[in-house]
C-alpha cells in the first residue's frame, strides 16, 4: 500500500487517497499481510515508515470502500446459479479479512445479484443518487453545526455527549456486544453510525430503530458468530 522500498520511502496508494476514497475490488484476493497494513491509518489517519536513515510520516485519512464475492465461486446465495463451494471453503475465503480489519469496517452490506431488466433499464427521472446526495449534504451540515466535525471524528467525551442512548437502545447494544463478541472499537463505531442514521432522518435523538440498523450493518461479524 505504501511505496516504502529502499532508503527513500514515497507515498503509496493509502496516502494518495488522503481526503478521498480508497476502493479495493476483490479485497479477499489481496495478501492478508497487505490488508492488515490498513489498520493503523484507518485509526490514526497517518502512515509511519521507519528506515535506518530516516522516519517518514504521510497523511492517510481516507474512506475505505471494498468489494468481495461471498465465496470463491461467487454464487453463494444466488437464486439462479448454484454455489459449488463447501462450508469450509466459504469460511476460509471469508477469513482472509482479519477480525481486526473487519472491526474497522462500519458498514458491511450484502448486495444481491441484479436482474437483467434492471441493469438495462434507463435512469429514473429523478435519480436515487441525487436524492441521497441531498440527504447526505443536509446531515453533514447538521453535524458541523452541532459539534464542529463529522460523526466519524467524534472521540471520548464528545462521542458520549452527542451519541446518547435511551435505556432500550443501550440494552439492545449491550446485548449485541455480548452475543456477537464485539470489541470496544465496534461499540464506538456503532454509536457513530447510529448517530449518522439519525442525522440522515433529521432526528435530534438516536432512537432504537437507528441502533438496530447500525448493528445490522455488522453483517460479517454476525455471520462469523453464527458459523
Amino acid at each position: 500500500m505504501q511505496n516504502d522500498r529502499g532508503s527513500n520511502p514515497r507515498p503509496g496508494e493509502i496516502s494518495l487517497a488522503h481526503c478521498g476514497v480508497l476502493f479495493l475490488d476483490e479485497i479477499a484476493e489481496f495478501p492478508r499481510g497487505v490488508l492488515d497494513v490498513l489498520r493503523e491509518p484507518l485509526e490514526s489517519g497517518v502512515v509511519n515508515i521507519s528506515r535506518a536513515s530516516r522516519n517518514a510520516e504521510y497523511p492517510a485519512r481516507f474512506q475505505l470502500v471494498a468489494a468481495m464475492n461471498p465465496c470463491p465461486c461467487g454464487h453463494l446465495g444466488d437464486p439462479v446459479k448454484t454455489c459449488r463451494c463447501t462450508a469450509e471453503q466459504v469460511a476460509r475465503y471469508q477469513s482472509r479479512i482479519s477480525g481486526p480489519l473487519l472491526d474497522r469496517i462500519d458498514l458491511q452490506v450484502q448486495v444481491p445479484a441484479q436482474a437483467a431488466r434492471i441493469l438495462v433499464s434507463g435512469p429514473d427521472k429523478e435519480p436515487a443518487s441525487a436524492r441521497v446526495r441531498q440527504q447526505v449534504v443536509a446531515a453533514h451540515e447538521l453535524q458541523l453545526q452541532r459539534q464542529g466535525c463529522n460523526n466519524a471524528h467524534l472521540q471520548n467525551n464528545a462521542l458520549e455527549r452527542h451519541c446518547k442512548l435511551d435505556q432500550a437502545s443501550r440494552a439492545l447494544l449491550m446485548q449485541a456486544m455480548d452475543k456477537l463478541g464485539l470489541s470496544a472499537r465496534a461499540y464506538h463505531r456503532i454509536l457513530r453510525v447510529a448517530r449518522t442514521i439519525a442525522d440522515l432522518q433529521q432526528q435530534s435523538d438516536i432512537q432504537l430503530e437507528h441502533v438496530t440498523e447500525a448493528i445490522g450493518y455488522r453483517r460479517m461479524d454476525t455471520a462469523r458468530q453464527a458459523s
